[in-house]
């Protein structure tokens, strides 16, 4: 039995918010924290990423496969964070061939400083819209799909229990 070229009704009226809320919910992560502390989401996301790292530091391709960045995009986000400040790149001490990011106290304290409007923002537009049961509901949906778009579990912060305990 072949599968129709175009989505049954049940799946277009699954799919259809779905596509809204990827669209809509990245510019209301960035409009806030652009807006609250001149970062991008991105930005962010990177410089947290680091906050996790023993030494607050991490080789550039490591970085890289953590926050689902490719090398070029990676490169200028690096490169603008260093020129505010907030990052420190080395050549890798154990090769000399890499780089490696470090983040520097100042970029800690702007990522910790960051933090409460961000997290304020997302409990606004997505886990107070959210009943406990839905969000568990939500979480188990998401690695569900994760399973699927990174299967080897590199994106930080996307393995089950990745926050468990935390």
């Amino acid at each position: 039995m072949s599968r129709s070229r175009s989505f049954t009704a049940d799946e277009q009226a699954t799919w259809a918010p779905m596509a809204a809320v990827m669209e809509l919910l990245p510019r209301r992560i960035d409009a806030q924290l652009l807006r609250d502390d001149d970062l991008t989401h991105f930005d962010y996301f990177a410089m947290a990423v680091l906050t996790r790292a023993d030494d607050h530091a991490l080789r550039m391709s490591e970085l890289a496969v953590l926050t689902n960045a490719t090398r070029p995009r990676l490169s200028h986000v690096i490169a603008r964070l260093e020129k505010r400040g907030y990052v420190a790149r080395t050549k890798a001490a154990d090769d000399g061939r890499g780089t490696e990011v470090r983040l520097t106290h100042e970029g800690r304290r702007k990522a910790i400083a960051a933090t409460p409007g961000h997290v304020a923002n997302v409990r606004d537009v997505v886990l107070d819209a959210l009943a406990p049961e839905q969000r568990e509901q939500l979480r188990e949906i998401a690695y569900l799909l994760l399973e699927r778009l990174d299967p080897e579990g590199q994106v930080a912060g996307l393995r089950r229990g990745d926050f468990d305990g935390r």
